[in-house]
């Protein structure tokens, strides 16, 4: 027996129970049929679960059933057990309605399996944006030890000698249809050279940005996050994740011995200088709540905002994942903050050491990719919260806002910051393409284009369809984006200025549902404020006398429990009976027969 800490670990009360041999006899009993022995799983030894994200439903993360062979080496020669397990499929692309379902989905189903089986700590894989949020939820709600093991971005994808970026290129490629500039099959191919081998976007979207903000957490092995999927270093990286994990096991290193509010502020610093996601806004609320750390909306505005963009990659930049990793990837993006003085440098880590000591000696060695802090591509190009009479909460990712788009609206002498554009509202996302080209409408750059009825009970989900285009014909005028504002989300990869993930949505009675084309909406930056010129008393009569919104009747078992219990994107769209469950692994639970 390894006695190494003098851990009794909680699988022994299923294995090695001496008041129980029953009941011990019988949970052995099956784990035979396929060659363990009754030594191995009595020996004392830690064991270890991988929770296998990889599936041919998940082409981003299916590098993981290649990986797993890996990290399982790594486990077994560190002197623990691996049993490796199924978790709910995620993929962003090809889920209808929304894959926004499967977040909490899956989260329920991983806290389910780490709390009701023989499972000592625990390796998250993760890749597709939600599975990372969904496994670090249930690994504080269980608090067992956990380490994120990411499985990397695509390699950069190339069409016609020209970066093409997964997700970017359909956005940047689609206005290019409607101006007419390129045909269908040029849109195909030029999408499919973005995909050109195994992994998660190659982009600085929200597959890239959570598995950062698991690293900037402290939950992931530092440089973890970068790696390209077909590199070599992703599968020692993998198997260095199954040695640690043995360790963490061990100490007892668990979520709640190292997620802290000062390590949530970390991951917001982080996402802002990568040029990161507005979907981070909503995962690390939901993990951060899950946690029982106190996070707050305003937080992204007093400590995400006033940052510079660091990290030329798309869509804020140029380049693709292949370079980040080569520049020195999350830690030299860390040390860059914790050179500035704004990184909580103390906070703890998987490694047993904090923050700085995983971070020293990591600045970049190529000043095209990552930019010093005092030398940005931008400066405050941060996430900025807006609230007003629309809405409570609604977010913005200032570092996509083109120069040209910053002429037309922020720009104007003495209006700096501030503009008016008239509303243009859309009941979801069919809406807005049967009828965005409708001359009727009279959309031009002075309008700003509303979707509503995209929200988690709206939807449901939330649909990430506040990225809407122009018409085609202002396209056509070299007009390739127009405000937007919505109560959905939009794609990490999209490089449209929007506001986003607005709270309370038109479903439950948000300012959307009485929002009307042709009202005038001033959004001023500088006051964080987002406005509809409607007098109060027209406001009043409007939501006396409008029908109520339309909300799309429930089609499955899970669409109709997701909407019951799931609250606004504001507070991360977490399952809210959910959250009084917290290290729920310090009790066992009660036999079986």
């Amino acid at each position: 027996m390894d006695h190494r800490g003098g851990r009794r670990f909680r699988s022994r009360e299923w294995f090695a129970d001496p008041q129980r041999s029953d009941m011990t006899a019988l949970y052995l009993e099956r784990f035979m049929n396929y060659g363990l022995m009754p030594e191995e799983l009595r020996s004392g030894r830690p064991i270890i679960g991988i929770a296998q994200t990889g599936s041919d439903l998940s082409p981003c993360n299916r590098i993981h059933l290649d990986l797993a062979r890996r990290v399982r080496d790594g486990i077994r020669d560190a002197g623990g057990i691996p049993m490796e397990f199924p978790v709910h499929p995620i993929f962003e692309n090809c889920r209808r309605p929304t894959a926004a379902l499967d977040r909490n989905l899956a989260y329920l189903g991983l806290v389910e399996i780490l709390y009701g089986y023989p499972i000592d700590a625990v390796v998250l894989t993760t890749g597709c944006d939600k599975t990372t949020p969904a496994g670090i939820m249930a690994a504080s709600t269980v608090d067992i030890p956990a380490i994120v093991l990411s499985g990397g971005p695509m390699l950069d994808g190339w069409h016609d000698g020209e970066r093409v970026g997964s997700g970017t290129v359909i956005w940047r490629s689609r206005r290019q249809l409607a101006a007419g500039e390129i045909d269908e099959e040029e849109f195909m191919q030029r999408a499919c050279s973005s995909a050109p081998s195994a992994g998660h976007c190659n982009t600085m979207g929200t597959a890239s940005t959570m598995n950062a903000v698991a690293e900037a957490l402290g939950l992931s092995l530092p440089g973890c996050a970068a790696i390209p999927a077909p590199y070599r270093e992703r599968g020692q990286m993998a198997y260095e994740t199954g040695r640690r994990i043995v360790g963490m096991a061990f100490e007892d290193l668990r979520p709640s011995r190292i997620l802290s509010r000062e390590s949530f502020l970390n991951a917001l610093a982080l996402v802002s200088v990568a040029g990161g996601s507005t979907n981070a806004q909503v995962h690390i609320m939901a993990m951060a709540r899950h946690a029982g750390v106190d996070l707050r909306p305003k937080d992204w505005t007093e400590h995400a905002y006033d940052l510079p963009l660091l990290l030329n990659m798309q869509p804020a930049g140029k380049f693709l994942g292949e370079h980040f990793y080569r520049a020195g990837g999350v830690p030299a993006l860390m040390w860059e903050l914790q050179r500035a003085g704004v990184l909580h440098g103390d906070c703890a880590s998987v490694t047993g050491k904090t923050v700085a000591q995983n971070i020293h000696g990591r600045e970049t060695r190529d000043r095209e990719v990552i930019l010093p802090f005092d030398v940005p591509l931008m400066r405050k190009a941060g996430f900025l919260v807006l609230t007003g009479n629309l809405f409570d909460f609604g977010i913005m990712k200032t570092s996509v806002i083109s120069q040209r788009f910053r002429e037309r609206y922020l720009g104007r002498p003495g209006r700096e910051g501030v503009f008016e554009a008239r509303a243009v509202v859309f009941d979801g996302a069919d809406d807005y393409h049967a009828r965005i080209n409708d001359p009727a409408l009279e959309i031009d750059e002075g309008c700003i284009l509303v979707m509503r009825g995209a929200g988690p009970i709206g939807w449901p989900g939330s649909a990430e369809v506040v990225n809407m285009q122009p018409p085609d014909a202002l396209i056509r005028r070299g007009i390739h984006a127009l405000p937007t504002l919505g109560d959905g989300r939009q794609s990490g990869t999209a490089d449209s200025p929007s506001i986003l993930n607005v709270s309370p949505e038109s479903a439950v009675g948000g300012g959307l549902c009485w929002l009307q084309t042709g009202d005038v909406i001033r959004i001023d930056l500088h006051a964080g404020r987002c406005d509809a010129l409607v007098p109060d008393e027209e406001i009043e009569r409007r939501k006396r006398e409008l029908p109520a919104p339309t909300v799309p009747p429930s089609q499955s078992p899970w669409e109709e429990m997701y909407r019951s219990h799931t609250g606004q994107l504001v507070d991360g769209a977490t399952l809210d009976t959910a959250l009084k469950y917290r290290r729920i692994a310090e009790r066992t639970p009660r036999h079986n027969h």
